[in-house]
């Protein structure tokens, strides 16, 4: 049984070696990331959607939001990466330094990161980020289900997005409506911002 176990922990430690090595986890669906996204900045991109799309959320509420993120890096028409889809959306090269790009305000797949707010967590809020922190873990490290049916777009009940006629809709926590974006023939459908 010894012999079993030692085994074991060498079987896991090669994979989560491994796994930093190329991005890739043997354990769970993760993002095939880029060397310059770690695991730790994978999961803060993550707590940060979370925290800022969903903080005034049920807990489900806050891990549908997470499950979003997840299918959109598991989906080909987006990034491959969690920092990747919270942050696509237009830059525009900064006025200081036109080697930084600047995303533009209110045109992101999220709003908050574009928004032209701070994005410090304030001080009040430390214990619903840890929480958001959580989820993170979970998700990158692939131990939630997903409940969403696949959704990769949601929208909040008092909006109403054009591109939400083009979207199937799957299940409504709290005050977000979540949705799918289906493939048509095995090809990739137009989205409509």
């Amino acid at each position: 049984m010894k012999k079993l176990t030692k085994w074991y922990l060498i079987a896991c430690a090669l994979s989560f070696a491994g796994g930093l090595y190329t991005g890739k986890s043997a354990f769970a669906s993760v993002a095939n990331a880029h060397p310059w996204h770690t695991p730790d900045s994978e999961m803060k991109c993550i707590a940060d959607n979370v925290y800022w799309e969903a903080r005034n959320q049920s807990t489900k509420g806050m891990i549908g939001v997470a499950l979003v993120t997840r299918n959109r890096v598991n989906d080909s028409r987006f990034p491959h990466s969690y920092c990747e889809v919270v942050m696509e959306g237009p830059t525009r090269p900064s006025w200081k330094n036109p080697d930084v790009h600047i995303p533009l305000r209110h045109r992101c797949q999220f709003s908050w990161y574009c928004d032209g707010k701070s994005d410090n967590i304030p001080v009040v809020d430390l214990d619903v980020y840890g929480f958001a922190r959580t989820i993170a873990f979970k998700i990158y490290h692939g131990e939630l289900s997903d409940f969403t049916g696949g959704a990769t777009h949601y929208h909040a009940d008092y909006v109403r997005p054009a591109w939400a006629k083009s979207k199937k809709k799957t299940i409504t926590i709290d005050e977000h409506i979540f949705y799918k974006w289906e493939k048509l023939n095995g090809n990739t459908d137009i989205q409509i911002q």
